[in-house]
């Protein structure tokens, strides 16, 4: 696909879908370029546009994380499990890649390339065809401006950030009557088991913890997921509200499914993985909440990256910032 849909085309800039479609011209280009590219003799060019390509990891993890959630919200929960499933496909082929040019290992390399150029572009027709005009039929603008705000937070794999959805009217500071939103209350405090604080500096302290946390309540249903800059694993807002079997890759959702019915039945209290992600050891765990009465309220997903913490060796009781 190298052109933009005239459906997609018409809408305005920066809207999601348009953003898509105008993702999927700059995939379709930088498959053309590797696909020309000789990489015996031009390695460097190859690896470079491969990197670019790679970018395509924000736009699946928008779908993901938006796209897919505001889906099911409208009872089309199919794309959140059969796509997914093909994003992991398309990513494992990537992972592949990667490893045979760090090598430089070139004999899968046009293998490996024809499969991803495949994929991706029967990927890009069934965008066109079924997932995105179905989209645009099932949700509201309102839906499609929040999803541009959780967006924000992913990226794309755009050069450049989109233009403003829905675009930015200026408004002179004298005329502005909009009701201002404050994301905290300066007045309030919340009550804790041992002392108090304002939602302000609760959230920034779990906003700034070196630890994923998510929140699944009793029904199964992702209640919280602290925001902060160094995520291991990506969040938008479009998780909210959302049930946590189409949170995860459709491969690792029995096993989801698994350690909430242990927590659930009281069998388990705690489960913990680690995985290796991206040339880091990350260390994922999972606690059963309940209540002063032993009721179920929920679990907490904690990951972690522990990469660093452990190469800690000896002891250091000396504050050393030089």
């Amino acid at each position: 696909m190298n052109t933009i849909p005239q459906f997609a085309d018409k809408l305005s800039d920066g809207h999601p879908v348009k953003v898509y479609f105008e993702e999927n011209v700059l995939t379709y280009s930088l498959l053309q370029q590797l696909v020309n590219i000789d990489i015996s003799q031009d390695f460097e060019t190859f690896f470079n546009i491969f990197n670019q390509l790679s970018a395509i990891e924000k736009r699946f993890t928008r779908k993901e994380n938006q796209l897919f959630p505001y889906l099911e919200k409208h009872g089309w929960t199919s794309p959140s499990q059969g796509m997914w499933a093909f994003h992991d496909k398309i990513r494992e082929n990537f992972r592949a890649l990667r490893k045979c040019l760090e090598s430089k290992e070139f004999t899968t390399v046009d293998a490996l390339l024809y499969s991803i150029t495949d994929d991706l572009q029967g990927l890009m027709h069934i965008e066109e065809v079924r997932l995105f005009p179905n989209a645009l039929d099932l949700l509201s603008e309102d839906d499609w401006k929040e999803m541009r705000e959780g967006d924000l937070e992913i990226g794309w794999m755009l050069s450049e950030e989109p233009a403003p959805y829905p675009a930015v009217e200026y408004i002179h500071p004298g005329e502005d009557r909009r009701k201002k939103r404050l994301p905290f209350s300066t007045e309030d405090r919340i009550h804790l088991d041992e002392g108090f604080m304002t939602g302000e500096q609760l959230n920034l302290i779990l906003q700034f913890m070196p630890v994923d946390l998510t929140y699944v309540d009793e029904n199964d249903t992702v209640i919280f997921y602290n925001r902060g800059e160094n995520r291991v694993f990506p969040r938008s807002a479009g998780v909210i509200g959302r049930e946590v079997k189409f949170c995860h890759p459709p491969k690792s959702v029995g096993t989801v499914l698994q350690i909430l019915e242990e927590f659930r039945k009281g069998t388990q209290d705690k489960a913990e993985f680690w995985i290796n992600f991206k040339d880091r050891k990350i260390h994922i765990r999972y606690f059963a909440i309940r209540d002063k009465d032993n009721n179920y309220k929920g679990v907490i997903e904690m990951s972690q990256d522990i990469t660093d913490i452990l190469k800690i060796e000896g002891q250091n009781r000396l504050l050393d910032w030089g």
